[in-house]
């Protein structure tokens, strides 16, 4: 009977533990960390100390920076091999005694800034971030029982916290690392200026383990900004920066008469975070575009993956015809109050392809910078809104770019744009915010290719944005756009009828 009692007991327990909510296990373990007040009010956190690589014993220094709400520091060095990752808030690097400097793009780019976020603020942020929290029951770590909570953030990121079941303490996070997990394991809890700092740290790195001994913690000291931004590594001067930008605003005007002479094909594809954390395709559409004139005709030819029916294609034929209707009207009325005839006239500005030089004139440059991206040198710079800008009799567009801050690497032989990454630092409203108002923190990327060794074409973008519409309905949207089978093309339409030629 007293077996009986005790297996009762520890079969209701167990039930119970695996049934808390994630608020529970989280309230619990920001009291355990000295409070979530106590844990808000925590700007910056400077740790250093020694570090120990499991498989051979090699030892050097490590040091460790945060400060919000999204900047980190990870340095450490063995027997004089150096590693260093950053995150400036703009963008994320890394650097070894090996590979040099790099700036992190992709996935490992959105990797790293979600970690650099969550040093930062814990879970503290998850409801104003869009991430969900969701209970992962209980496991065992370093032979005790612990409470798991996993958080996703809007992009998909999975984060899997582990929680001690007595002490609430954090104890285990794992989250993805360039294709890898990286585990990392918190231990030696002391108490630093009302909050709970570990004073022991394992991880995992590259398929190595390495153990971590803190000797100091500082909290809220004056952060050196110089230690989140990349280092200075090349000894090869960089060009005029100046005179590089001028000439990339001036080279888009033969990008855009380029993009008359090319078709290609683009999918958009809507993705929806679910209740569960899993980021799910909801939805796609294909479209064939090609421009006319300067500006741009776009056809559907498929959606969720099934080609347009005989009508349903007509239909798209004939909007297509109709478009290029209307440009050749307002081709001529353009010419007739310019008093001139024959010529193509201009894109319409909701037509045309927004050219990415739009964003610098609104920006203030930092940190220019050289590097290698996908075989080409390029110079890659931070951007971030510029203060001195004139925003009040600004278009809206540049209104937009100029609440934006970034990163974006460009050609230096071509002149043009290869990447870029951008998030909105401050919200924007559309109509004074009436009909629209965009949530800070809105993200885009746009990946670009080289084509027929003559231009730099999109082909893969990520938009991750958060929008009231008519101050009422909130909209999320999570959309990747993929455009490839680029062909050059001299492209005409007649009869509502788009008829490709190759161009010899």
């Amino acid at each position: 009977m007293k077996i009986f009692i005790a297996l009762s007991f520890a079969v209701l327990f167990s039930l119970t533990a695996a049934a808390q909510s994630p608020s529970k296990v989280l309230k619990q373990a920001e009291k355990a960390l000295g409070g979530q007040k106590a844990l808000l009010a925590v700007r910056t956190v400077k740790a250093a100390g020694t570090i120990r690589r499991v498989s051979d014993g090699v030892s050097g220094k490590y040091s460790f920076r945060s400060s919000q709400p999204n900047l980190l520091n990870i340095a450490y060095d063995l027997d004089g091999f150096e590693v260093e990752y950053g995150s400036n808030g703009r963008s994320g690097w890394m650097r070894n005694s090996r590979d040099g400097l790099q700036t992190l793009t992709g996935d490992a780019s959105v990797e790293f800034q979600a970690m650099a976020a969550f040093r930062n603020g814990l879970w503290l942020n998850a409801k104003k971030d869009k991430s969900k929290l969701v209970s992962g029951g209980q496991a065992n770590v370093n032979g005790k029982p612990a409470n798991v909570v996993t958080m996703i953030t809007a992009k998909g990121i999975s984060i899997k916290v582990y929680f001690d079941a007595v002490t609430g303490l954090p104890v285990r996070d794992e989250m993805s690392d360039g294709g890898q997990t990286r585990v990392t394991d918190f231990g030696d809890y002391r108490n630093v200026s009302g909050t709970m700092q570990p004073f022991a740290v394992r991880f995992t790195s590259g398929g190595e383990t390495y153990e971590a001994a803190i000797n100091e913690v500082e909290i809220d000291r004056p952060a050196d900004r110089s230690k989140f931004d990349f280092p200075v590594m090349s000894g090869e001067p960089l060009p005029d920066i100046k005179a590089l930008l001028a000439d990339l605003r001036a080279n888009e005007d033969r990008v855009e008469e380029l993009l008359d002479s090319y078709s290609y094909t683009q999918k958009s594809i809507k993705r929806e975070l679910g209740k569960d954390g899993i980021l799910r395709e909801t939805g796609s559409e294909t479209y064939q575009l090609s421009f006319y004139k300067g500006n741009r005709i776009r056809r559907l030819i498929e959606k969720n993956g099934r080609p347009l029916n005989a009508k349903e294609q007509a239909d798209e034929d004939k909007e297509a015809g109709k478009r290029v209707e209307e440009i050749e009207r307002e081709i001529a009325k353009s010419d007739a109050r310019m008093g001139k005839q024959g010529s193509n006239g201009a894109p319409s500005e909701e037509s045309r392809r927004i050219s990415t030089a739009e964003v610098l004139r609104a920006s203030r440059l930092i940190n220019p910078r050289r590097e290698r991206f996908r075989g080409r040198d390029v110079i890659v710079f931070d951007f971030e809104p510029d203060p001195a800008f004139d925003f009040k009799n600004a278009k809206s567009m540049l209104k937009f770019f100029g609440k934006t801050a970034g990163v974006m690497w460009i050609d230096e032989k071509d002149k043009q744009v290869a990447r870029l990454e951008a998030v909105l630092a401050d919200s924007f409203k559309v109509g004074g915010g009436v009909l629209a108002k965009l949530r800070k923190g809105a993200s885009f990327t746009l990946e670009q290719e080289r084509v027929n060794n003559e231009i730099w074409l999109p082909s893969q973008a990520d938009i991750n944005l958060s929008v009231r519409v008519l101050l009422v309905k909130g909209i999320e949207v999570n959309q990747l756009i993929r455009s490839y089978d680029y062909r050059r093309f001299q492209t005409e339409v007649k009869d509502a009828t788009v008829n490709e030629t190759p161009k010899q």
